[in-house]
C-alpha cells in the first residue's frame, strides 16, 4: 500500500510540476504574487487581529516556480523566519529573518540566514506544488513540513496557509498518514479554506 501511494505521489508531482511550472511562465507571476500576498495578509489580520504584531510568521525564499512569499513576509507586521533543513527525516527549525539579512546557500540550494537565530512560528507560508480542497499539499517528497506542522501542533494552535498559483489546485492530492492538512490556501483568486477532515 506504502509503494502505491509513493508510485501515485512520484506521478503526481510530475503533473504538478509542470502545472506549476506553466503558471510561473504564463508572464502574470509579479501580479499573482502581489494578489497573494495581499489576500494572506487579509487572512492573517482575520485570523489574529490586533495581536497579529506578535505572532511570528514563517515564510520561505522562494526557489524554481515557486510563487514568491516575501512581499507578504516583508509587511508582516511582526516577527517573521525562514526555514531551515537540519538533517533527513528530522522536522524543520525555523531562524529570524529581515528583508536586510545576511543569507547564504543552505540544503537543497535553499538559501538561509547566515546567523542562527531560531524562532516558533505560530503561522507559516507552505510552498506546495499541488493543493486540494481538503488541504492536503503535495510537496518535494521529503516530509519536512509534515514533521514540522506536526511537532509544532503538539505544543498549540498553528495556522498554516499555502501559497499558490491558481493552475497548482488539483481533485485530489494521494495521501498517507503522516501528511498535514493546511487550513487554507491563498492564490491570486482569494483564499480557498480547506475542508478540514
Amino acid at each position: 500500500m506504502q509503494t502505491d501511494i509513493s508510485h501515485r505521489k512520484a506521478a503526481a508531482r510530475l503533473q504538478a510540476t509542470a502545472n506549476r511550472n506553466a503558471a510561473f511562465l504564463a508572464g502574470h507571476r509579479s501580479r499573482d504574487a502581489d494578489m497573494a500576498a495581499h489576500g494572506l495578509l487579509g487572512l492573517l489580520k482575520g485570523q489574529f487581529g490586533a495581536g497579529l504584531a506578535d505572532v511570528v510568521l514563517a515564510g520561505y525564499m522562494p526557489m524554481r516556480s515557486e510563487i514568491d512569499p516575501l512581499p507578504a513576509m516583508a509587511q508582516h507586521p511582526g516577527p517573521v523566519c525562514v526555514p531551515v533543513i537540519t538533517g533527513t527525516g528530522q522536522p524543520l527549525e525555523f531562524h529570524r529573518w529581515t528583508p536586510q539579512t545576511p543569507m547564504r546557500e543552505g540544503p537543497f540550494k535553499a538559501l538561509i540566514p547566515v546567523e542562527r537565530d531560531p524562532m516558533t512560528p505560530r503561522a507559516l507560508i507552505v510552498p506546495l506544488l499541488a493543493f486540494d480542497l481538503n488541504g492536503y499539499r503535495l510537496g518535494y517528497g521529503g516530509g519536512f513540513y509534515d514533521r514540522s506542522l506536526e511537532k509544532l501542533r503538539k505544543d498549540g494552535p498553528v495556522l498554516a496557509v499555502g501559497l499558490a498559483f491558481d493552475a497548482q489546485i488539483c481533485d485530489q492530492v494521494p495521501v498517507n498518514a503522516t501528511d498535514q492538512q493546511l487550513d487554507a490556501v491563498v492564490t491570486g483568486r482569494g483564499v480557498v479554506w480547506s475542508r478540514l477532515v
